[in-house]
């Protein structure tokens, strides 16, 4: 990384945490959770970038040069042939399911039934093996067959794939162009992971009524499990947030936010922001009857996204006063309005919301890819002007912040145990190194069915 590439790394990573963490800074951070818009105009569809990584990189490289007043953005996709291994249906992949002009799509159904919740709890990696992985991935219904068995091994080498191509375009973006990534590691509040992955929203609904009791045990049950996953995967320097993106609030009422989804969802929250992590939240659609909850947590430890059909002056009385709001933007504007309504809006926003800081602006779920270009050029430019708190020079990025409180975070778990294992071997020299890379793919070969 050259010294140029490092200052402008440097100035957006500061720029960025400083707003989270609701301190002063130069101006308000060009920080696109998701940008949808490099994608649309790239020249590539989804299919294209989803399957060939440098194609991925590319895209984004380009976009960097082309407009090197973002700060930070991410394409929020995944790569496909990580489900194709599997057959997993979870997921419509471009070009295999559906358009390959479309964006991937999550298809929601009752994968678990509603009297397996029993088992749910009291033998996870027995349930997704019996009766889960035979509904949910193509390639195991005929479970134990030899194609059952290579889909499991070809994943296995998809995981270290995968992980090895994010890695080199995140390093290959620092080093290249200057650019960090928004964020690493991810959070899914048990309710969601429930419901999502699980019952959809159909039988999560039913559940909350005919069942409670499981539901909360469930909830509880598979906490230890997230927060285990959300480790393996977040910063170890602590420099960037953890993603959440939250799918089932704006479907509860406040009570059953409070009796349902709050209680875990908290628990998890606060043990990682104890031990010094920060979090970028997506609170998926309209969240206003639980947006005070928000406010519960440590000031400047959590970016929220609004989305579009929210009011961001309300979500800044709500809960601005304590962490950093991104939206403001809506998307009408971005895809059929003017540049001079598109700078209009970031005045205002600038001049309210973004007053004392907190604010990074961008449309409701992301920049959708259908926004003008001229609207594109007119937000950055009206950032640049109106967004400006002082002519001093971005804040130096932070890492490692000291955890506030003694955070013990659950063992994670193994299907083979080492003290079960060592029993086959001799062991006539280094039982710690032996233990050490067993104990480590036991881990992440666990993460890894649970995580599906």
């Amino acid at each position: 990384m050259s010294e140029e590439i490092k200052r402008l790394f440097n100035q957006r990573l500061g720029r960025y945490q400083a707003a989270i963490a609701m301190e002063p800074t130069d101006r308000v951070p060009t920080a696109f959770q998701t940008l949808y818009f490099a994608i649309k105009n790239s020249g590539y569809n989804y299919q294209q970038i989803m399957y060939d990584p440098e194609i991925w990189l590319k895209v984004k490289l380009d976009f960097s040069r082309k407009y090197p007043e973002v700060d930070i953005f991410r394409i929020n996709l995944l790569w496909a042939p990580s489900f194709d291994v599997t057959d997993y249906r979870i997921f419509k992949v471009p070009g295999r399911d559906i358009s390959e002009k479309s964006l991937q799509q999550f298809d929601e159904t009752e994968y678990m039934k509603a009297d397996e919740y029993r088992m749910f709890i009291d033998d996870p990696v027995g349930f997704r093996m019996e009766r889960y992985f035979p509904r949910v991935f193509g390639e195991y219904e005929g479970k134990g067959s030899v194609r059952s068995h290579m889909a499991f091994l070809k994943s296995g080498m998809a995981q270290g794939i995968n992980n090895a191509i994010n890695r080199e375009r995140a390093a290959r973006l620092a080093s290249e162009v200057g650019m960090p990534v928004p964020v690493m590691g991810n959070f899914v509040a048990p309710f969601d992971y429930l419901s999502d992955r699980f019952r959809g929203l159909n039988g999560i609904i039913r559940d909350m009524f005919r069942q409670p009791d499981n539901v909360k045990e469930a909830c509880e049950a598979i906490l230890p499990d997230l927060l285990n996953i959300t480790l393996a995967g977040a910063d170890p320097l602590k420099r960037y947030p953890i993603f959440v993106a939250t799918h089932k609030p704006c479907f509860l009422s406040p009570k059953q936010f409070d009796d349902f989804y709050w209680p875990t969802f908290k628990k998890g929250m606060m043990m990682l922001i104890e031990a010094g992590y920060t979090f970028r939240v997506f609170l998926e659609g309209n969240w206003e009857a639980h947006w005070h909850h928000i406010a519960e947590f440590p000031k400047g430890t959590v970016l929220c996204d609004i989305d579009n059909g929210t009011d961001i002056f309300k979500a800044k009385e709500a809960f601005g006063h304590k962490q950093c709001i991104a939206g403001g933007m809506p998307d009408q504007t971005l895809i059929f309005g003017s540049p001079e309504q598109v700078r209009a809006r970031v005045k205002l926003l600038c001049e309210t919301v973004g007053k004392d800081g907190g604010l990074i602006i961008r449309g409701g779920t992301n920049v959708p890819e259908d926004t003008k270009p001229e609207n594109f050029r007119a937000l950055l430019d009206a950032i640049m002007e109106y967004g400006r708190y002082s002519d001093g020079p971005a804040p130096e990025p932070k890492s490692m912040p000291k955890p506030s409180g003694n955070v013990e975070f659950p063992q994670a778990r193994m299907i083979t145990p080492w003290e079960v294992k060592k029993a086959d071997w001799k062991l006539p020299g280094d039982e710690e190194l032996i233990r050490r890379p067993w104990e480590m793919l036991e881990k992440m070969a666990y993460n890894w069915l649970i995580s599906r």
